[in-house]
């Protein structure tokens, strides 16, 4: 009888070791971690930052309908008129795109990996049969569909609560919603990269992403010269006038605001925001593939 040869011998085929695909694996992970982020602290705190818009639409609403607010005045010698549309709109721009997803994005991008390291955890997740990009990217997925699941509830509130007041038409005005809302979507995205890159790079990504919100974009923006291309809301800023009324007292802000800077146009911005999206995302992947996570005791 012959003896079997090493070829003969039955083997594991190389296929039962290779990973599964990134998407499928990244939506694994999406599918993981939506529940665990809806069901978090921080969305406790997500609920209390974009709350803040809707009681002062509430109030609003409440003086609009006492009379104490009229909608009328003067700037500059000249008569203006604020309707709702045009409250709604400096209220996307100054409540929403300028502090609530800045910060949404700072405490969920920061903590992608950070909270896996956190509550030592991340090991079980990096001996999967998954690549470590396919959890960030599934993980970065799930931020952007909580943070949206608990910002558009908000907006649409504030829409129905601002947009009647002081002879303000819904339906006229409604493709200008999905304008807003779409702006905010590209804002939660990129801050959600940048911080995510931001996340896997530093050892304190919470406090270097709040200096960077709170601290080196607020002065450089009106500082003059190129640095303020190296912030998100430069090119956010470059397309929220696209978005709003550009009459009387808008216009006024603005100019105030934006400290007279000439903004990019909306073709700058889009191309400037992809850029940052992509690369962030792109080197927040590469970081987190080659990175050493050493849990402390």
């Amino acid at each position: 009888m012959s003896t079997p040869t090493r070829s003969s011998v039955p083997a594991a085929t190389s296929e039962s070791a290779v990973a599964p695909a990134f998407l499928s694996s990244a939506w694994r992970i999406y599918d993981l971690s939506l529940g665990q982020m809806l069901w978090s602290r921080r969305t406790v705190f997500m609920a209390f930052v974009v709350g803040g818009p809707v009681v002062v639409a509430v109030i609003l609403r409440l003086l609009v309908t006492m009379d104490l607010v009229s909608g009328r005045g003067m700037v500059d010698g000249r008569p203006i008129i604020v309707d709702g549309p045009i409250i709604f709109g400096l209220m996307i721009w100054g409540f929403y795109l300028r502090l609530s997803v800045p910060l949404l994005g700072v405490f969920y991008g920061t903590a992608l990996m950070a909270d896996e390291v956190e509550d030592k955890t991340i090991t079980y997740l990096f001996t999967r049969p998954v690549s470590r990009g396919a959890v960030l990217f599934g993980k970065y997925l799930a931020y952007l569909a909580s943070t949206g699941l608990v910002v558009l509830p908000s907006v649409m509130l504030v829409f129905f609560l601002v947009v009647p007041l002081l002879g303000g038409d819904i339906g006229s005005n409604f493709p200008s919603l999905v304008t807003d809302l779409a702006l905010l979507t590209v804002g939660l995205a990129v801050y959600g990269a940048l911080f995510a890159l931001i996340g896997a790079w530093f050892k304190r990504p919470l406090l270097t992403g709040l200096v960077f919100i709170f601290g080196w974009e607020p002065i450089v923006v009106v500082v003059p010269g190129y640095m303020k291309r190296l912030t998100v809301s430069y090119y956010l800023q470059g397309l929220v006038p696209h978005a709003m009324p550009q009459e009387g007292l808008v216009s006024t802000i603005l100019s105030i605001l934006q400290a007279n800077e000439v903004l990019p146009s909306a073709a700058v911005s889009v191309i400037g925001l992809g850029l940052i999206l992509v690369v962030g995302l792109g080197l927040a992947t590469w970081l987190v593939e080659r990175r050493e996570y050493v849990l402390e005791q």
